[in-house]
């Protein structure tokens, strides 16, 4: 099951490594934050560059969070885990376990969501070729074709929001 644990923006890489020299193996799966491929204008020039998806957010995978929780109170940089009802841990839902998987393109190896590549008419209309906005587009609030940037709405601990995930203009169509 999934868990996310909120911590402060910035201490994501801290508290991944804290967990693993704190934490028993046997309490957690795996313990990521999301990374984000985007592309930046430096001096005129587009360079990729990585960038956290959910700044402040660090995901687990445990079937013991009750265990885990304990064991979580002895990390300095641990803020809280979020989805906590009366004393039961509430994990992420399934249906945001799966945009979650479905945007990382290899989960368990880099955890980071790929450019999606698109291209664009004559007419400004615009054509998700391939990557995580393949199969989003109903979930794809706007395409900023100067910053290569698409603004994603989607479901994230029950409530809507809006992410940023780059894209790659790789052709423009004449008609």
């Amino acid at each position: 099951m999934y868990y996310v644990l909120q911590v402060a923006a910035g201490t994501e890489d801290r508290v991944e490594e804290q967990v693993r020299v704190i934490v028993g193996n046997g309490l957690y799966d795996s313990c990521f934050h999301p990374m984000r491929r985007m592309k930046k204008k430096f001096r005129g020039e587009w360079k990729e560059i990585h960038e956290k998806l959910l700044p402040g957010y660090v995901f687990i995978t445990s079937d013991c969070i009750q265990e885990l929780y304990r064991e979580l109170k002895n990390v300095p940089a641990f803020a809280r885990i979020l989805g906590k009802d009366r004393e039961q841990f509430i994990p992420l839902p399934e249906h945001e376990v799966r945009w979650l998987e479905q945007m990382i393109e290899s989960p368990g190896q880099n955890m980071e969501v790929q450019l999606s590549r698109v291209s664009v008419s004559e007419d400004d209309v615009v054509t998700i070729l391939s990557g995580p906005l393949k199969d989003m587009e109903g979930c794809v609030k706007k395409i900023d074709l100067h910053r290569r940037i698409a603004k994603v709405e989607v479901d994230f601990m029950n409530r809507k929001t809006e992410i940023h995930l780059g894209i790659e203009m790789v052709e423009i169509v004449k008609r």
